[in-house]
């Protein structure tokens, strides 16, 4: 895919407290998907059994365009893991995987959903993850999202934004809801 000359390969963090971090993240998968992009989305802390609506439109739209790759590389929260070495391990082999996109150049978006995670809980190399991105070949924009995103991401990142929570409905008891939160 040719690009005009004003365009540059961006890293872009999606961090803080608040919701709407992955969401942003899906809003640029669309955008991405309607210009004609290879996307592909990698999720660090979801399961297969996890079923979130993004994924199912993404494999809807792949069906009528170019393809949305969507990787689950993990095995659920870690509140709910019953084994953290395994979810530790998944991390690392997601790590991988996208390290060799990142090389192959596989992709033209590239999201890495809820990896600050596995970042800040010392699973992945923050190093070695610094230095990928910012020397990442060709061009590929990536979007990294998930609370407490490491300060050593935030300066090699082109755009960063917290959000940040104001007033959520569950903090009067009401539970996540289908459509609006997964």
């Amino acid at each position: 895919m040719g690009h005009a000359p004003r365009d540059r390969p961006l890293l872009v963090v999606n961090t803080g407290e608040g919701k709407g971090k992955s969401t942003a993240a899906f809003g640029m998968v669309l955008r991405a998907w309607a210009r004609g992009y290879r996307v592909g989305v990698y999720q660090f802390m979801k399961s297969g059994k996890w079923k979130v609506g993004e994924e199912k439109a993404a494999l809807a739209l792949s069906g009528i365009g170019p393809g949305i790759v969507w990787e689950k590389m993990g095995d659920g929260w870690t509140w709910t893991s019953r084994d953290l070495e395994q979810s530790a391990d998944l991390a690392r082999e997601g790590w991988e995987e996208v390290r060799r996109r990142i090389a192959g150049e596989t992709y033209d978006l590239l999201v890495l959903d809820e990896f600050t995670y596995p970042l800040t809980f010392g699973w992945v190399p923050l190093g070695e993850v610094v230095e990928v991105l910012a020397g990442r070949p060709g061009f590929q924009h990536v979007v990294v999202t998930g609370r407490a995103a490491p300060q050593e991401l935030i300066d090699i990142a082109d755009l960063v934004t917290e959000m940040r929570k104001v007033k959520h409905p569950y903090d009067r008891g009401i539970k996540a809801q289908r459509g609006i939160e997964w």
